[in-house]
Protein backbone atom coordinates (compact mmCIF):
# COMPACT_ATOMS: atom_id res chain seq x y z
CA UNK A 1 0.00 0.00 0.00
CA UNK A 2 1.30 3.40 -0.97
CA UNK A 3 0.84 6.54 1.18
CA UNK A 4 -1.40 7.92 -1.55
CA UNK A 5 -3.75 4.93 -1.15
CA UNK A 6 -4.20 5.69 2.53
CA UNK A 7 -4.80 9.38 1.80
CA UNK A 8 -7.37 8.51 -0.87
CA UNK A 9 -9.17 6.14 1.52
CA UNK A 10 -9.26 8.80 4.23
CA UNK A 11 -10.56 11.39 1.78
CA UNK A 12 -13.31 9.03 0.60
CA UNK A 13 -14.29 8.18 4.19
CA UNK A 14 -14.41 11.87 5.12
CA UNK A 15 -16.50 12.70 2.07
CA UNK A 16 -18.92 9.89 2.89
CA UNK A 17 -19.14 11.07 6.49
CA UNK A 18 -19.87 14.68 5.51
CA UNK A 19 -22.46 13.74 2.89
CA UNK A 20 -24.14 11.34 5.33
CA UNK A 21 -24.42 14.06 7.96
CA UNK A 22 -25.86 16.44 5.35
CA UNK A 23 -28.48 13.90 4.28
CA UNK A 24 -29.41 13.20 7.90
CA UNK A 25 -29.74 16.92 8.67
CA UNK A 26 -31.87 17.54 5.57
CA UNK A 27 -34.16 14.63 6.42
CA UNK A 28 -34.58 15.74 10.04
CA UNK A 29 -35.36 19.27 8.89
CA UNK A 30 -37.90 17.86 6.43
CA UNK A 31 -39.55 15.72 9.10
CA UNK A 32 -39.76 18.66 11.48
CA UNK A 33 -41.25 20.99 8.86
CA UNK A 34 -38.30 23.38 8.68
CA UNK A 35 -37.93 22.69 4.96
CA UNK A 36 -40.42 21.15 2.52
CA UNK A 37 -40.20 17.35 2.62
CA UNK A 38 -40.46 15.14 -0.42
CA UNK A 39 -43.48 12.84 -0.48
CA UNK A 40 -42.59 9.36 0.77
CA UNK A 41 -39.18 10.41 2.08
CA UNK A 42 -39.58 8.58 5.38
CA UNK A 43 -40.44 5.32 3.61
CA UNK A 44 -37.59 5.80 1.17
CA UNK A 45 -35.18 6.48 4.03
CA UNK A 46 -35.94 3.10 5.56
CA UNK A 47 -36.38 1.01 2.41
CA UNK A 48 -33.07 1.98 0.79
CA UNK A 49 -30.88 0.78 3.66
CA UNK A 50 -31.16 -2.97 3.06
CA UNK A 51 -30.33 -2.98 -0.66
CA UNK A 52 -27.46 -0.50 -0.17
CA UNK A 53 -25.92 -2.62 2.59
CA UNK A 54 -26.36 -5.79 0.53
CA UNK A 55 -24.53 -4.19 -2.40
CA UNK A 56 -21.75 -3.01 -0.08
CA UNK A 57 -21.43 -6.48 1.45
CA UNK A 58 -21.32 -8.08 -2.00
CA UNK A 59 -18.65 -5.65 -3.22
CA UNK A 60 -16.51 -6.15 -0.11
CA UNK A 61 -16.84 -9.94 -0.26
CA UNK A 62 -15.94 -9.99 -3.94
CA UNK A 63 -12.86 -7.85 -3.30
CA UNK A 64 -11.79 -9.96 -0.32
CA UNK A 65 -12.16 -13.21 -2.24
CA UNK A 66 -10.10 -11.70 -5.06
CA UNK A 67 -7.25 -11.14 -2.59
CA UNK A 68 -7.55 -7.38 -2.22
CA UNK A 69 -5.82 -5.53 0.60
CA UNK A 70 -7.99 -4.41 3.54
CA UNK A 71 -8.06 -0.81 2.30
CA UNK A 72 -9.25 -2.02 -1.10
CA UNK A 73 -11.97 -4.13 0.52
CA UNK A 74 -13.19 -1.11 2.49
CA UNK A 75 -13.06 1.06 -0.62
CA UNK A 76 -15.07 -1.50 -2.58
CA UNK A 77 -17.71 -1.59 0.16
CA UNK A 78 -17.93 2.19 0.22
CA UNK A 79 -18.67 2.59 -3.49
CA UNK A 80 -22.37 1.58 -3.50
CA UNK A 81 -23.05 3.35 -0.21
CA UNK A 82 -21.29 6.52 -1.37
CA UNK A 83 -23.28 6.55 -4.62
CA UNK A 84 -26.58 6.28 -2.72
CA UNK A 85 -25.63 8.93 -0.17
CA UNK A 86 -24.40 11.30 -2.86
CA UNK A 87 -27.60 10.84 -4.89
CA UNK A 88 -29.68 11.49 -1.76
CA UNK A 89 -27.73 14.65 -0.95
CA UNK A 90 -28.21 16.00 -4.46
CA UNK A 91 -31.92 15.13 -4.48
CA UNK A 92 -32.64 16.53 -1.03
CA UNK A 93 -30.66 19.73 -1.65
CA UNK A 94 -32.91 20.84 -4.48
Amino acid sequence: MQPYDLFKLQLNLTTLMMETQTVMALRVMGMSGVIPAHRGENDRMVSEKGPAMAKAFHAATKAAFAGARPDQVLSAAMVPVSKRVSANRKRLSK
